[in-house]
């Protein structure tokens, strides 16, 4: 879909490709009636082929469209041209926690313990802001988080995994979510709730905390699997300088059935709140640009 590059969907003029996934090609576009960059996200043709698609797309689009807090990125429109499914949002001027991460994993560092608890419970809020709203999220991952250079920290694609569900191509046994980060209730098939996003989360805070993700195989099952059946690798037996007060908040987090986890986000985000965890500062300073390796110059 590179093709749509000077082309116009509804009032937007699309000027750069800047990405791709498995659901969506995403496009910088220009909205000359507010002179604005936006984030244009289209999702791929064959998305759509299930009858039910335009209503659950529409549904769920509009569900998120509502969604305003400070870590979720505002949604602005979504509508169909030419059989072409698109959600505008917010255009984020900044990296994703996944590059940053891997750009340090090349060098061989971790990212700061207070950067990471901050990302933690900046993502840790956004989620709980939307669990009250009745939306999980379902793909928590670090692809999905951005880093603005202000600092700030955006969670992004609330609502696709909803909107995908039921079609052809989750009909043929692809589970929704991401292997390295899904619950193990999402590797057997069940839909999940919010402690589904609990796991991720504690995922992400495993590899931030660690350097290096609980469980890994050579194929995307094999790593679903492990999720399900295999225990989990002590964080402090990967970084011994973790404190224990964070292995803890991992721990919980992680634990295989979903009834031993934190029961809302938010009991997760006070756990990890400046003053209880050890060596951390009673008070928490304003947020400050991260110190994760910028990233490469988009062409």
């Amino acid at each position: 879909m590179h093709d749509l590059i000077g082309r116009t969907l509804g009032k937007y003029q699309i000027i750069q490709h800047l990405g791709r996934g498995g659901m969506a090609e995403v496009y910088k576009a220009f909205q000359p009636s507010l002179d604005r960059y936006v984030a244009i996200k289209v999702l791929h043709p064959f998305m759509a082929e299930d009858k039910d698609f335009l209503g659950r797309f529409r549904r769920e689009a509009k569900n998120v469209a509502a969604l305003r807090h400070p870590n979720i990125v505002q949604v602005f429109d979504f509508d169909v041209q030419d059989g072409l499914y698109y959600m505008v949002m917010e255009f984020l001027d900044g990296p994703t926690l996944k590059s940053g991460l891997e750009a340090l994993h090349q060098r061989g560092e971790r990212l700061p313990l207070r950067e990471a608890l901050r990302i933690t419970r900046d993502v840790g809020l956004a989620l709980a802001y939307a669990h009250g709203h009745g939306i999980v999220h379902r793909d928590v991952k670090p692809a999905n988080v951005l880093l603005e250079r202000s600092g700030r920290v955006i969670l992004t694609d609330f609502g696709v995994a909803k909107i995908l569900s039921g079609t052809q191509f989750t009909a043929t046994g692809t589970v929704l979510g991401t292997p390295a980060y899904m619950s193990p209730e999402q590797g057997m098939g069940q839909p999940g709730d919010g402690r589904s996003d609990i796991y991720s989360l504690g995922v992400m805070l495993y590899e931030m905390a660690t350097g290096r993700l609980p469980f890994d195989a050579d194929t995307p099952l094999a790593v679903v699997m492990k999720h399900v059946h295999e225990p989990l690798p002590l964080p402090k037996a990967v970084a011994p300088d973790l404190p224990e007060s964070v292995e803890r908040v991992i721990l919980k987090a992680l634990a295989k059935d979903p009834s031993q986890r934190y029961a809302k986000v938010a009991e997760m985000v006070e756990a990890l709140q400046p003053g209880t965890i050890e060596g951390q500062p009673a008070t928490s300073p304003a947020p400050k640009p991260s110190s994760l390796p910028p990233e490469p110059p988009r062409a």
